[in-house]
């Protein structure tokens, strides 16, 4: 098997941990020794405070202008792969990033705390804090598991939303969740990108909140949907701080356990969305896309071509998307 670069120098990192760990020096569970520091450990990285968690989060453009609240996936991932969506900033839109918590460089909480009513009452929250006034208009921008949280909202208050785009959620309901992960999750027993990620188990383990050793196996199984076995057709490795493993696990086994469907009140709401999905994802596809998208009443369907999965962050895919992002954005401001 040919061995990548990336897959190399974690190798050697982690000989130099294992060093380390013998003499005393460098210990896996203490922050900052194997993933990023959090706000709480750095105070001086973007911060808010909202629903008793700091938050990483910043925020680009005039202040009194339309709000575009950017929703990253995961569960778990981090805003820092969206930040091509900054471009609308120069466009008259206050654009927000943040990370949620248990993710990226948020703050991270228990395992039994996080449900998805919580996720989305801190949405909520990130909204009230950067508003600055009720005629303020509020648009939604939610990639993958941010779109699914988009609607969750959408469902609840929707006459808070003035539009959203929804790129390729994985499902609104549990079972169509379920059906899209085993089409996007299919790897070769012996391929590269499976084996790369599975090798570190044999070396580290973390218990239920070991929040630094989880999420740094969380960002090498991240690291699978990168390659060219994965049928989510990205273009390369996605940029991005830091993985938030007990929230993904956490809200997955919620879903599992309790079932999911944020769908019952969608029809309620009139307001067009823009639906995006790629050319590229294998896992997708128009079928797909329609099935998500019916609940919603008014939906102008959009196939970003020459993309993948993440169709935000790479050139091709965010230059088909912008100007059909700007236009719906536009046409409802």
């Amino acid at each position: 098997m040919k061995f990548n670069i990336i897959f190399l120098t974690m190798v050697t990192a982690l000989g130099c941990m294992t060093s380390a760990c013998k003499k005393g020096e460098l210990d896996p569970h203490k922050p900052g020794n194997l993933v990023p520091l959090t706000v709480v450990e750095d105070p001086s990285l973007p911060n808010i405070e909202v629903n008793g968690a700091k938050l990483h989060a910043e925020a680009f453009g005039p202040p009194d202008s339309a709000l575009l609240m950017v929703l990253h996936g995961g569960p778990g991932a981090d805003y820092r792969y969206l930040l091509n969506c900054k471009a609308f900033a120069g466009e008259g839109f206050r654009v927000v990033f943040y990370d949620q918590r248990g993710s990226g460089l948020s703050q991270r909480f228990d395992k039994k705390t996080y449900d998805l009513n919580i996720m989305m009452e801190e949405l909520d929250a990130v909204i009230e804090y950067y508003r600055t006034s009720p005629a303020q208009r509020v648009f939604l921008l939610g990639h993958s598991w941010g779109a699914i949280l988009a609607s969750q909202y959408i469902n609840t208050f929707p006459e808070r939303v003035d539009g959203a785009i929804l790129c390729e959620p994985g499902g609104l309901t549990y079972a169509q969740i379920k059906d899209y992960l085993g089409r996007s999750q299919k790897y070769g027993t012996f391929s590269e990108a499976l084996n790369d990620a599975v090798y570190f188990d044999q070396f580290l383990t973390g218990g239920e909140n070991d929040h630094e050793i989880l999420d740094y196996k969380m960002g090498l199984w991240a690291s699978v949907e990168d390659s060219g076995d994965s049928p989510v057709g990205n273009e390369g490795p996605l940029p991005g701080w830091r993985a938030g493993a007990v929230v993904n696990m956490a809200l997955f086994e919620l879903a599992e356990k309790q079932g999911y469907d944020v769908t019952a009140n969608l029809h309620q709401y009139t307001t067009k969305i823009l639906f995006i999905y790629s050319e590229n994802n294998r896992a997708y596809g128009e079928t797909h896309a329609k099935n998500v998208s019916a609940p919603y009443p008014n939906v102008q369907l959009f196939l970003a071509e020459d993309a993948g999965h993440d169709m935000l962050s790479f050139p091709a895919g965010f230059q088909n998307c912008y100007p059909v992002i700007l236009h719906y954005l536009n046409d409802l401001k």
